[in-house]
């Protein structure tokens, strides 16, 4: 009888252990796909959706690809509260609306592309899409922006043969974490509650400047001050991915 519990007790030990090592590799394929080491692996084509959790550093942006009134509305709120975001916007718009970008430059704050038009790249073909991105790099060359590294597809559409396509070009692909909706004007404290409630360390916050939002920029007053009284520090996106190769190095 004693050799039956000593067997049963290296079973239930082997089952422990076997459970313990699958929470394990759980736990760090999760981490491998949400954390600030998987944005950066080389080893296939990723998109940024947030930075190193371990900063309290968080990327407010904003898309622009039409219109010309809501945005200086949303820049003299970030002018206010001296935050810096980064602004993504088409090439067709920047074209039409070179003033608003040099405004948008002259104020410190990052510029990336939107491609050149406003048009899902899950929609075109892949030849399509490259022409795209190629144009757009084309036309901010020639408004004074060269060598712009930051992408993010319209509507926020990819898969991985277009982050291919775009690493290939020499661009970075920016997705997003924190979304409320506010082309939709939802109501300026739906968005206000939505950013403040789910704003975590290394977070991207997409919102939107063109002319289709009627709440964003009011609700930037509370969101602005708010943020920073919970400890968050604004940067751009090319900071938190510096932040994030950093630790990464530290990890490694």
């Amino acid at each position: 009888m004693s050799h039956f519990y000593v067997f049963r007790f290296n079973r239930i030990k082997k089952w422990t252990l076997v459970i313990v090592l699958a929470f394990f590799t759980a736990g760090f394929l999760w981490f491998e796909s949400n954390g600030a080491l998987s944005v950066f692996s080389k080893n296939e084509p990723v998109a940024l959706s947030k930075g190193s959790s371990d900063e309290p550093s968080i990327a407010l942006t904003f898309n622009i690809s039409w219109g010309e009134q809501k945005v200086h509305d949303i820049l003299k709120q970030l002018e206010q509260q001296q935050v810096q975001a980064t602004f993504f916007v088409s090439g067709e718009w920047a074209e039409k609306h070179p003033d608003i970008l040099k405004k948008i430059s002259e104020n410190k704050h990052e510029i990336g592309m939107l491609g050149y038009r406003y048009k899902s790249y899950l929609d075109q073909e892949l030849n399509q899409v490259k022409k795209d991105l190629m144009y757009a790099k084309e036309i901010f060359g020639k408004l004074g922006y060269k060598d712009l590294e930051l992408v993010r597809p319209p509507h926020g559409h990819f898969n991985e043969e277009v982050i291919k396509l775009a690493e290939g070009l020499g661009h970075k692909v920016i997705h997003w974490n924190i979304n409320p909706n506010d082309w939709q004007n939802p109501g300026t404290q739906k968005i206000v509650d939505h950013v403040m409630s789910k704003t975590n360390n290394g977070d991207i916050i997409l919102l939107h400047a063109s002319d289709s939002v009627k709440q964003t920029s009011e609700s930037l007053k509370t969101i602005l001050p708010g943020l920073k009284n919970k400890g968050f520090k604004f940067v751009t996106v090319s900071e938190l991915i510096n932040q994030a190769h950093a630790e990464s190095k530290i990890v490694e």
